[in-house]
């Protein structure tokens, strides 16, 4: 049966359209199980079940027949989740009889739900005139199918291809709610306006050039168009970017050359434009689409955008037009950079991406930009939504559509708290990050761009916690020479001189690979990446110390390397030669420096149980909670199937924090934390309880977190954590802290989204 179920699936995904591919379904599946009937009910917004599709009862019924969730065994089926396997189906005390649907003659039943994240899409139904009970096997193969089409049930309806098959949802007014991965922070209320494509590759036919050198002028033309677009767009995002976050569109050219290079192949082999353009983009998205990094899969969703840019100029359709309302959410199935900045930005309130996640080049855009975005937010529908209005909610990765008036007006009033909020926090910049009974915490940012200096000066940060070294990396085609790196350190050196300064050495692998230096593995994330690479090459290694060191010549601020994914004592020894070679060599090239400091990220899990040992070999020791809690919970925080599992105050997580800080403190050595936990006000009471020294952010979240921590006491934060380190859930632990922060009249610090119930 496998290889039937293999058949069905691959043909499933040939299928001309969604309609075609449920009659198919249905036919081979009568065919393959030998039975007399086989259907398809698929659930509509108000939970009605309707017969969509069927082989062996009367066929006039398609269509027409629904089911209210308390109808028939269908309805059953839904309830309980689960397969229902009767001998005799009108004995059931819940059988729903419907005249001239024929199926008198049949006793036998076997309903199996189509499940998608845990929400019954669907039912499939296998009927026979034999009584029996259908056997192992049978039930097996349905329960197998149902999972594998519930995909594409949900798929069918975000992209509009239910349409005819379920009740129109143009013009539907009832509030949806649907769940994504959180992109940007915030909260964005507007009218949807869904950007879709205006040339379909898919829709291209591959045929013959009939004059190759014509095809070849057409397409030189087309890509000529396409390159200025991207220029444009460029230029036009130059007063709302640095000069490094543009640097995006500059891949987007890159892009560009190379995918001319294969198309022109194409045709001088024979294919025409169109036919080789569909060729070569569908390959190379292929080819993204396998690799194990997510960071590099996103990639073929700006490989399609620029085949579909470059489709439109070879079909020449021009620009459409459309009114723009003044508060705009865009929603899209794939959202990339170019297609945002097609968008008037100060009318951009929200964006909602279908597919992506925090790694694709429209979310780093969006973060930079400050737009609330919710990524991988796969099932909201984008056919006939235009003009509703949609709220965006960021922090929760929320989204939605014509929300209730009460809904609506709770997050009008959360948008405007916070909004006040943010005019309040401005006032802190300059004042100390101290809480009430006089314990100084050391505020500082994680940083990456050139151009988030500024907005972390701006926002009182104290230091730098995390320099991503790697970012630079990533920016060129080639690994960056010392002095380079030496000139774009020293430029966040001296700006925030004399706060000392962290770099992480060059961390990649996993989900950070560089273009021009590829790591091919069947698991990124457990293989060759952060010292592991950089202790391999050590010519990497020295080179990056080197300029690490140069860039804090004459500067008073102190320069800290610190080392990521230390899993060993061995890596941090060598690791500490390898810097103290490279001050040797400094020295000798007559820079008069001093030697760094020296700490360790604790990002894997055994290094917990090595804390104490490491932390006595070196200077610091800094969580970079993200990947811990990634490691310790296997969970990948943008797989939007198990994001929600992502808990960085899982009581696991909480217990491995804290065991941390004490072991650190027992030899001496001050303790940080940089990750997304330190950036918010709940886990800022928590770490602040357990005792860490620094907490590092991004420089958003960094006056929110002063504002909590100088309106707290440490013994506030204590009595916090040992009361959370009892408890046996996350969500008891954020509900929890929540509630102290508001008894001490905090309320303001945690975004909060109690919305009304539905009355």
């Amino acid at each position: 049966m496998l290889d039937a179920l293999r058949h069905i699936v691959q043909d499933l995904d040939a299928a001309p359209s969604f309609r075609a591919a449920l009659d198919m379904i249905v036919a081979r599946v009568s065919m393959i199980l030998d039975v007399e009937v086989c259907s398809i009910f698929l659930r509509d917004r108000a939970g009605r079940f309707h017969f969509v599709a069927n082989e062996g009862l009367n066929p006039e019924f398609v269509g027409k027949l629904s089911l209210a969730a308390d109808e028939g065994l269908v309805g059953v089926v839904a309830e309980r989740a689960e397969p229902i396997n009767l001998e005799e189906a009108s004995s059931h005390p819940r059988f729903f009889y419907v005249a001239g649907l024929n199926e008198d003659p049949y006793g036998a039943f076997l309903g199996v739900p189509i499940i998608h994240v845990r929400e019954v899409l669907g039912v499939l139904v296998l009927q026979d005139r034999e009584v029996r009970r259908y056997d192992e096997n049978e039930v097996a193969f349905l329960v197998t199918l149902a999972a594998q089409i519930a995909g594409r049930v949900a798929h069918a309806e975000a992209t509009g291809n239910i349409k005819g098959l379920l009740p129109a949802v143009a013009g539907d007014t009832t509030e949806s709610r649907f769940k994504g991965i959180p992109g940007v922070p915030g909260i964005g209320i507007g009218l949807a306006h869904v950007a879709l494509p205006t040339a379909r590759l898919e829709l291209v036919t591959e045929r013959e050039a009939g004059d190759a050198a014509a095809e070849l002028d057409l397409f030189e033309s087309a890509i000529g168009q396409a390159r200025a677009d991207i220029e444009r767009i460029n230029q036009q995002m130059a007063e709302h970017l640095g000069p490094e976050e543009r640097e995006l569109f500059d891949a987007y050219l890159h892009m560009l050359d190379a995918l001319a290079d294969d198309v022109s192949a194409r045709i001088r082999a024979g294919q025409w434009a169109q036919g080789a353009l569909k060729q070569a983009i569908f390959e190379q998205a292929a080819v993204f689409e396998r690799m194990q990094s997510s960071y590099l899969r996103e990639r073929s969703a700006d490989v399609r955008e620029l085949g579909q840019r470059v489709l439109a100029k070879l079909q020449e359709i021009g620009d459409i037009k459309t009114a723009l309302p003044d508060s705009l959410v865009l929603i899209a199935e794939e959202v990339t950079a170019p297609m945002m900045a097609d968008f008037p930005i100060e009318r951009l309130r929200g964006i909602v991406s279908l597919k992506g996640s925090r790694n694709s080049h429209g979310a780093i855009l969006a973060d930079a930009l400050g737009i609330p975005t919710v990524m991988g937010a796969g099932d909201v529908p984008i056919y006939g939504i235009t003009g509703q209005t949609v709220v965006v909610d960021g922090y929760y990765g929320e989204v939605f559509f014509n929300p209730r008036a009460p809904v609506a007006e709770s997050y009008r009033q959360f948008l405007a708290e916070e909004e006040e909020f943010a005019r309040e926090l401005e006032d802190l910049r300059d004042l100390p990050s101290v809480t009430q009974d006089g314990h100084a915490i050391n505020l500082w940012v994680n940083i990456g761009l050139v151009s988030e200096i500024t907005r972390s000066l701006d926002r009182g940060a104290e230091g730098i916690g995390l320099f991503r070294t790697e970012v630079p990396f990533a920016m060129g085609d080639r690994f960056p020479t010392e002095e380079e790196q030496r000139a774009i350190y020293r430029e966040h050196m001296e700006a925030f001189d004399p706060r000392p300064v962290t770099m992480r050495t060059l961390d990649i692998g996993g989900d950070k690979p560089l273009s021009y230096f590829p790591i091919n593995e069947d698991n990124p994330f457990l293989g060759w990446r952060g010292i592991r690479v950089t202790l391999d090459h050590p010519e990497i290694f020295l080179s990056q110390a080197r300029a690490m060191m140069k860039a804090n010549v004459g500067l008073d601020g102190i320069l800290r390397i610190m080392l990521p994914m230390v899993s060993r004592l061995e890596q941090i020894e060598e690791a500490s030669a390898l810097i103290q070679r490279a001050h040797r060599e400094v020295l000798e090239e007559g820079y008069a420096v001093k030697p760094p400091l020296v700490g360790v990220m604790i990002e894997v899990p055994a290094a917990i149980y090595l804390v104490q040992e490491i932390a006595s070999s070196v200077d610091f020791i800094a969580v970079g909670s993200n990947d811990l809690t990634q490691y310790m919970l296997a969970v990948d925080r943008n797989n939007p199937r198990v994001a929600d599992l992502f808990e960085e105050v899982h009581p696991a997580m909480l217990a491995a924090l804290r065991e941390i800080a004490k072991r650190c403190h027992e030899v001496g050595k001050p303790v940080g934390i940089c990750g997304e936990l330190a950036g918010t006000p709940e886990g800022a009471v928590l770490c602040v309880g357990m005792g860490y020294d620094v907490l590092s952010m991004n420089a958003a979240n960094l006056p929110r977190v002063k504002w909590v921590i100088r309106n707290v006491s440490v013994r506030f934060c204590r009595r916090v954590v040992v009361q959370a380190l009892k408890m046996r859930s996350s969500k008891e632990i954020l509900a929890f802290v929540r509630n102290q922060l508001e008894q001490a009249n905090l309320r303001q610090a945690v975004p909060h989204h109690e919305l009304p119930v539905r009355g």
